[in-house]
């Protein structure tokens, strides 16, 4: 990255009080199961959003962006960012800008921002996430606020709910602010209790690898919403809070009439219970039989949520095909990237499998990034 600093007194004439930097994620499994109060597996990555920042006291968010021409000015005080109608070409800012409203509520003002991010945008990876921790943690320390790290959490969660209109759950914030290097955060999304799970590929001769297949996405499209709807609707039927407290698959799916509402519940409920179970093999040091996991996982994304699309499945099967352990999309869906576990000595047949698949169809070329379960985040000066 930029050496943010130096970027910062070009860009608003005064030295910088600090930079911050948070980490974009990879669910390692436990897909769509956060907003039905479920568990999840992510861990984060070595790239991220750096934040470099300096306090305003007029009441007066002023935010750029090395990957984005302009400066957007906003008071901390206004409504919701989504109600006003940001045009397209401003909608970036709509995070740290959402992010200070929230955060206004417990103590925190105005500043100016200035963002630098290396994590390719729209690979399911999130940068937004990234994007609101980071600037979160810069307002806390700017204004003197303390906030425990699960709260600020959900407090960034809400910012992407209400402030951007993003119906999203709680793992990405969590993961970017409370993930450590070599452990996956198994995060319980009703409770908000989490613990550390020992997950080091490379010590058991693995790679993970991320797969950006260059299909981008946007989840605050409708589909993801619909999908967040047909959770809501079952559980409502089945007289449970959410879909996480469905004990008996079999009975729920019998008293279901819909077929595609049968579907997500039985994608949600066995997520879950693979959530479980590739914990236990972490513990156990298993990492390698991790891969059936994935696999199961992603067949039941595609066929039951009904959310992978074409780039992703040419990634899985080629890597399969390969002699890859196991591979999944990961993130919203519809666009993004997948995870593919493998030997490391295959790592670089895999690869090459993926790309002549890619090549084969005439697909834009995929890229690759080791994917490394690193530290949360912090600041860095």
């Amino acid at each position: 990255m930029t050496d943010l600093g130096s970027a910062f007194r070009t860009a608003f004439g005064r030295a910088a009080e600090g930079v911050w930097h948070a980490p974009g994620r990879i669910n390692l499994i436990g897909e769509h199961t956060d907003y039905n109060d479920g568990l999840v597996l992510p861990f984060a990555l070595p790239r991220g959003v750096s934040v470099a920042a300096a306090r305003r006291d007029d009441g007066v968010i002023e935010v750029r962006s090395l990957q984005a021409d302009g400066t957007v000015t906003a008071p901390v005080d206004g409504g919701t960012v989504v109600s006003e109608g940001w045009p397209a070409e401003r909608a970036w800012a709509a995070y740290p800008v959402g992010t200070a409203r929230v955060l206004r509520e417990h103590g925190t003002g105005g500043a100016s921002l200035l963002i630098d991010s290396d994590l390719p945008q729209g690979a399911g990876l999130s940068s937004s996430a990234a994007l609101e921790c980071a600037t979160a943690l810069a307002l806390c320390d700017l204004h003197g606020v303390e906030i425990d790290r699960p709260e600020l959490a959900r407090l960034a969660q809400r910012a992407e709910n209400d402030q951007v209109g993003m119906p999203c759950g709680l793992m990405d914030q969590s993961a970017s602010l409370l993930c450590t290097p070599g452990h996956a955060l198994l995060l319980d999304c009703r409770s908000g209790l989490s613990s550390q799970v020992p997950f080091d590929p490379a010590a058991a001769g693995l790679t993970l690898l991320a797969v950006d297949t260059r299909a981008s996405h946007a989840l605050t499209g409708g589909d993801y919403g619909r999908r967040r709807a047909e959770c809501e609707q079952p559980a409502a039927l089945l007289g449970v809070d959410a879909l996480r407290d469905v004990k008996d698959l079999a009975g729920a799916l019998g008293r279901l009439r819909d077929p595609v509402l049968r579907r997500r519940v039985q994608h949600v409920v066995t997520e879950n219970h693979r959530v479980e179970a590739s914990t236990g093999l972490l513990r156990a040091g298993a990492v390698a039989e991790l891969g059936a996991m994935l696999n199961a996982s992603h067949l039941s994304l595609r066929d039951q949520f009904e959310i992978s699309w074409p780039e992703a499945d040419a990634a899985v099967d080629a890597a399969l095909r390969a002699g890859a352990r196991g591979g999944r999309m990961i993130g919203g869906g519809f666009g993004g990237s997948v995870i593919v576990l493998a030997a490391s000595d295959r790592a670089g047949r895999v690869r090459d499998a993926i790309a002549a698949a890619y090549a084969k169809r005439g697909w834009t070329a995929p890229e690759f990034l080791d994917a490394v379960p690193s530290a949360g985040a912090r600041r860095l000066s």
